[in-house]
């Protein structure tokens, strides 16, 4: 089974998304709602996956982003944003996000995205 952690500021949206991984058979570890308790729980709990929002107050996902890749380089990191603009995917990719999934997403896609990129696939970005 594999094993993450969900940090989105927006507790509506993190809930949804965390019931629907349980139901398909990723166990979700614990959730945050800023980049620096990322780090944290990502230390703590050292899931297979991240799952991050990118627009957080405090400490955003580019702080969560590198400060996990700090402590473990090779960590596998979905970030999640509703806008990906080129200065976006080239800040993610130079950060080393595993993969980008953009606001408005269907769930099947983001569960796409996990199997893929557990398996080693980077996407820098997709929908």
């Amino acid at each position: 089974m594999t094993s993450v952690i969900v940090i989105d500021d927006y507790d509506d949206a993190a809930e949804v998304l965390c019931e629907y991984l349980e139901m398909n058979d990723i166990k979700v570890l614990a959730r945050g709602n800023n980049g620096k308790e990322a780090v944290e729980l990502y230390k703590k709990y050292k899931p297979d996956l991240v799952l991050m929002d990118l627009v957080m107050p405090k400490f955003d996902g580019y702080h969560g982003l590198q400060k996990i890749r700090e402590f473990d380089p090779k960590a596998k990191i979905i970030m999640i944003t509703g806008s990906l603009s080129q200065h976006t995917e080239k800040t993610l990719r130079g950060l080393q996000a595993s993969a980008t999934i953009v606001k408005p997403y269907e769930t099947n896609h983001v569960i796409d995205t996990i199997k893929k990129v557990k398996n080693g696939y980077l996407m820098y970005s997709s929908r």
